[in-house]
């Protein structure tokens, strides 16, 4: 049996997504590549315990949002191609890590969430008969896994037929 592992971070819950959050997507060998839906600016929005103004960054795989400090705007705005209007930061592949060095508001370092400054370029992973199990189990219909997959019409239509057996 596996032992659970707690992480010592996890007591401290936020709505934002942390390093914490990213060193769960890593251990469970989940890739740190997202699609960022939409980003909105929030007014009046409590963060870490304060209250502001900032931008997040919605995705659209459905994890916790990313509230952009400046950093992470700058790097978004690149790969918006320049423009500054965060109604104009959306389908945008980013991928991210945990940058150890971040300066603290208190003046020393600490673990924050960065955009590589690399845009990942992201080819769907194919559709095969070795997923049929898990999609028919997840109530998957052929649309949502051509969101998310590549299927050849032969694949599709064997899956087609698994599901209605």
């Amino acid at each position: 049996m596996k032992e659970t592992k707690h992480h010592y971070r996890n007591v401290f819950k936020s709505d934002h997504l942390g390093s914490a959050d990213l060193e769960g997507f890593i251990e469970d060998k989940i890739q740190l590549v997202f699609t960022i839906k939409e980003v909105k600016q929030e007014f009046g929005v409590r963060v870490a315990g304060k209250k502001g103004d900032f931008n997040i960054a919605y995705f659209k795989e459905g994890i916790k949002p990313l509230v952009l400090n400046v950093t992470n705007s700058k790097q978004i705005q690149i790969f918006a191609g320049g423009s500054p209007f965060v109604e104009n930061w959306k389908d945008i592949i980013v991928e991210l890590y945990i940058d150890e060095k971040v300066k603290a508001v208190t003046g020393g370092t600490t673990q924050g969430v960065r955009i590589r400054p690399i845009q990942p370029r992201i080819s769907k992973p194919i559709f095969t008969e070795t997923n049929f199990e898990r999609a028919k189990n997840a109530g998957a219909t052929i649309e949502k896994i051509k969101e998310r997959y590549e299927i050849s019409v032969e694949v599709e239509q064997k899956y087609n037929e698994y599901v209605t057996a």
